[in-house]
């Protein structure tokens, strides 16, 4: 009879599990914000993810999406947040690479 406990038990156990992850969704899928990211003129339409800003003058950086932007101090939006914009705001970004998700 115990056997037959831990067997059901186990079994609950992975049945539960699963449905938990059923229920969390894919893992790592993302939304693009939704709108325009203008990098110093270059357009980025519904961007995602993190864009280098230039190296030698100050970039000019215009969100026109749903998602605040973060400027980060690091080249690959590592290091520290160092300014943020939020949507239907432009200014000068003073970092190194901007991230939107």
């Amino acid at each position: 009879m115990r056997r037959t406990a831990r067997r059901a038990g186990k079994a609950l156990g992975a049945c539960a599990a699963a449905a938990l992850l059923a229920l969390a969704g894919p893992a790592g899928t993302a939304q693009a914000a939704t709108g325009v990211l203008v990098i110093d003129g270059t357009e980025h339409e519904d961007p995602s993810g993190c864009y280098r800003l230039g190296d030698f003058a100050p970039p000019r950086v215009a969100n026109h999406t749903d998602e605040v932007a973060f400027v980060w101090s690091g080249t690959d939006c590592d290091d520290q947040v160092v300014q943020q914009i939020n949507p239907g705001r432009t200014a000068i970004g003073r970092g190194r690479s901007v991230f939107i998700d």
